[in-house]
């Protein structure tokens, strides 16, 4: 080999190689800041975001709140001690995470807020859905059912959880649609759930025990209605409670097609996930994102619950 074609090989082996770490160095790093990784739901926004930073050549870290509204404070504030390239939020005190947002956006880092809206945060973006709305909007659903299939009268239980800013909007539009429908409606208790199965299923009960003549439960989250669902198989009452809630499970779908779940507002929690990573990818390209970025929700019934089925098996 001439000393002319060793040059020109080794240059191009440098240019590689340094394209290589160009591109390494170049390669964007999120961090998803969650409640917990118990819930369904929650897991399915983390597969979203894991698979579209793949798919965009970025590394995403995810940090696991297990419930604890200071720990999500902590986390953010130590990602922006590691110069992270944006942050996802599955924020669960929205007021209390305001300071640590706020520090983000001072360092130049941008904050996706994902599923519970931040008031007046300096979040750049939210993703999700439109909380009391769709609370609105089972609510509408279940006024519709207690006067077509319940005589127009109805005891309501209520397993939330107490602590989160977005399920205490799903009650409240659940409670705005019922009372604007008037429908004749009682509500009964709300109990905390905590957003932990277990917690709920044991709130569900001594729901259940406290109100025997109850006829119907609204659940406002997965483990809500995971505990919900348990209680009432349990305690035997599948003739003669009907529940309503969000997020499907694979007891919930078993319970809609035995008739005793009657609706259920279904999110795209991976559309959610995937759809933050994208707006932080925008974000770094220089691009803008809209303040707002929708994902659309599904009542599910025994109509529609064959479509979601698959989701589960």
């Amino acid at each position: 080999m001439t000393l002319s074609k060793l040059l020109v090989r080794s240059a191009a082996a440098c240019a590689l190689l340094a394209s290589a770490g160009l591109s390494a160095a170049h390669a964007a790093t999120y961090a998803l800041v969650t409640i917990n990784q118990q819930a369904l739901f929650f897991n399915q926004i983390n597969d979203g975001a894991t698979a579209a930073a793949k798919a965009a050549g970025a590394d995403l870290v995810i940090f696991n709140a297990n419930n604890v509204p200071s720990a999500q404070n902590d986390a953010i504030e130590n990602y922006i001690t590691q110069k992270v390239d944006g942050i996802i939020l599955v924020a669960i005190d929205v007021n209390g995470v305001k300071p640590a947002i706020t520090e983000a956006k001072k360092a130049g880092i941008p904050v996706i807020a994902i599923d519970a809206q931040i008031p007046d945060g300096d979040n750049i973006a939210f993703v999700g859905v439109d909380n009391t709305k769709a609370g609105y909007d089972i609510g509408k659903f279940y006024a519709d059912y207690v006067k077509s299939s319940l005589g127009g009268k109805a005891s309501v239980g209520v397993v939330g959880a107490l602590n989160s800013f977005i399920q205490n909007q799903r009650l409240d539009g659940f409670k705005k649609a019922v009372t604007d429908s008037g429908v004749a409606v009682t509500f009964l208790d709300t109990v905390d759930g905590q957003n932990v199965q277990d917690v709920a299923m044991s709130a569900a009960e001594n729901l259940m025990t406290a109100n025997p003549s109850m006829g119907t439960l609204y659940a406002t989250g997965e483990p809500a209605l995971v505990g919900a669902v348990s209680a009432v198989t349990a305690q035997s009452h599948t003739d003669s409670v009907k529940v309503f809630g969000w997020d499907l499970t694979k007891q919930a779908v078993k319970g809609i097609e035995d008739g005793w779940v009657t609706a259920v507002v279904q999110q795209d929690p991976a559309g959610e996930g995937k759809a933050a990573v994208e707006a932080l990818e925008t974000l770094k390209k220089g691009g803008t994102v809209p303040a707002v970025i929708n994902v659309p929700v599904t009542i599910v019934t025994k109509e529609n619950v064959a479509t979601f089925k698959p989701m589960f098996e």
